[in-house]
């Protein structure tokens, strides 16, 4: 087993404001100024939840040493953030996979500039669907060196979606299945860029009879699997 490379546990990091409880959060990330970005879904316990607390900011940016808030937004905006990324501009992008009942927020990619202005949106607000511009409960959400946005669709038509970084469809690859070249719930995403072409590391969570870790290039070609 490697040695742990930080031996020192701090408890209590990153605390939140008025006292306010950490609740169910799967978002994190490094800035490109070191410092760390992460979100809650707008508190714990009974009643939590995004839109149950819209006066709540979910997003959070945390001094990388002592755990202090620099900034933090997103009010109002989601009903439950989901996957999450920092570009190398320092942009935040979260992906909200569910809608609320008034059609009013959710199935969206939301794209902030580091102090929380909202600069794109990719998805029809409050709508779960397959049409153009429309998604479905989207799971993740990351961006390419040249600003190309790589979407997971995963939890229904498990489309990966490529757009350009102004948000304009370029392609989709993938459907709901168990084939090779399917996916059953694609999740989370990241970029190898240790090959002489980057690759799309895609989780594919539910794949049966085992999930999985897809390769794929980045014009949606299929590489490789790594069956877990």
């Amino acid at each position: 087993r490697l040695p742990n490379p930080n031996p020192t546990v701090i408890l209590d990091w990153a605390p939140l404001p008025d006292g306010r409880e950490w609740g169910s959060t799967a978002g994190i990330d490094i800035g490109p100024d070191g410092h760390v970005w992460a979100y809650d879904r707008c508190g714990g316990g009974l009643g939590a939840g995004c839109e149950n607390n819209p006066d709540l900011d979910p997003i959070f940016k945390f001094d990388k040493d002592t755990g202090e808030i620099l900034t933090s937004f997103g009010a109002g905006l989601f009903v439950t953030p989901h996957g999450f990324h920092v570009d190398s501009d320092g942009n935040v992008w979260v992906t909200d996979f569910a809608g609320n009942d008034a059609g009013t927020k959710g199935h969206q990619v939301i794209k902030f500039s580091p102090e929380g202005e909202v600069l794109l949106r990719l998805g029809e607000v409050g709508v779960a669907g397959s049409g153009p511009g429309q998604l479905n409960q989207p799971c993740d959400v990351i961006t390419a060196p040249n600003g190309d946005i790589f979407l997971s669709d995963g939890y229904a038509s498990n489309h990966i979606f490529k757009f350009d970084k102004s948000g304009k469809y370029l392609m989709h690859f993938g459907s709901k299945g168990d084939g090779l070249k399917q996916f059953h719930t694609a999740h989370g995403m990241t970029l190898d860029t240790r090959y002489d072409l980057p690759r799309l590391l895609i989780c594919d969570r539910n794949h049966q009879p085992k999930g999985r870790l897809v390769h794929y290039s980045l014009e949606g070609e299929f590489i490789a699997e790594v069956v877990t």
